[in-house]
């Protein structure tokens, strides 16, 4: 089951704030005009009974400490930052299994949450970003891949390279890649390094392993998407391009590095700059 928490957070973010509205708005001030009345009667300011009158039921007591921090996570995960967590090796070696990133969530314009409705423009996708979307065959699911082609392009895969309107991308060989923890079974692949507009990063093929090849037309408002990960991604090879309201956000950044069949935190991986 997926857990769609932007809309828990919003939910959480209203409820908590109508509560806190209610209260302000209705009961406050009939618990002020109880504890005026019983000063006028003479009773002490400080006593039992004046402060029983002023007192605010638990529901509102909650909600007035709750919805300040709910509202501070909303808005910074709304419009900012947003926490992803790889669970794949199909981004390998730029991202490996475990890694916790950072997504810019307005580098391709500012969006509402829920809705997902893109409210101001401010950029868009160059060739070689690394982008979080939903996954165009069930929007639940968010992905994270290699942009490659942009509005217009023509995308062919053979050979393990990449062409880009019939020119091919750079590749040039960087050694035999030595998988660790839950990307051991990697070890032994090819390492290339690819040159994608101005994006220079690492990517792994498998020579022998037959693979997705053909040419593919991206539309207009739309991305093609690769793993780095080439002979183990699932992409837009397969299944299509990516709708650009479909992007979350560029990652940017690995924050830390969890894998169980690594003796957990990686501690090197921390604070790395994705590119």
């Amino acid at each position: 089951m997926n857990f769609d928490f932007p809309t828990l957070l919003v939910g959480a973010t209203l409820v908590t704030g109508l509560a806190w509205a209610f209260d302000a708005v209705l009961l406050a001030p009939g618990r002020r005009r109880r504890a005026a009345g019983l000063a006028r009667d003479g009773v002490a300011a400080d006593s039992e009974q004046i402060i029983r009158a002023l007192k605010e039921p638990t529901w509102v007591e909650y909600s007035k400490s709750f919805f300040p921090v709910i509202l501070a996570v909303l808005l910074l995960r709304s419009f900012l930052v947003e926490p992803f967590r790889i669970p794949s090796g199909s981004m390998m070696p730029t991202l490996l299994v475990g890694d916790f990133i950072l997504v810019n969530k307005f580098s391709y314009g500012l969006r509402l949450p829920v809705l997902n409705k893109k409210v101001v423009d401010i950029d868009e996708p160059a060739r070689g970003d690394v982008v979080v979307f939903r996954y165009p065959k069930d929007p639940s699911v968010d992905y994270i891949k290699r942009v490659v082609g942009l509005p217009g392009d023509t995308v062919g895969y053979y050979n393990k390279a990449v062409y880009i309107n019939g020119e091919p991308a750079g590749q040039v060989p960087a050694g035999i890649y030595i998988g660790t923890g839950s990307g051991v079974s990697m070890s032994g692949a090819s390492k290339r390094r690819e040159q994608l507009g101005d994006i220079q990063h690492d990517i792994l093929v498998v020579p022998r392993k037959p693979d997705m090849e053909g040419e593919f037309v991206v539309g207009e408002g739309e991305y093609f998407v690769m793993g780095d990960n080439r002979d183990n991604s699932n992409d837009s090879r397969y299944w299509g391009t990516v709708p650009e309201e479909n992007l979350v956000g560029k990652a940017f950044r690995v924050w830390m590095n969890w894998d169980s069949a690594n003796d957990g935190v990686d501690w090197d991986r921390l604070g790395m700059k994705i590119h």
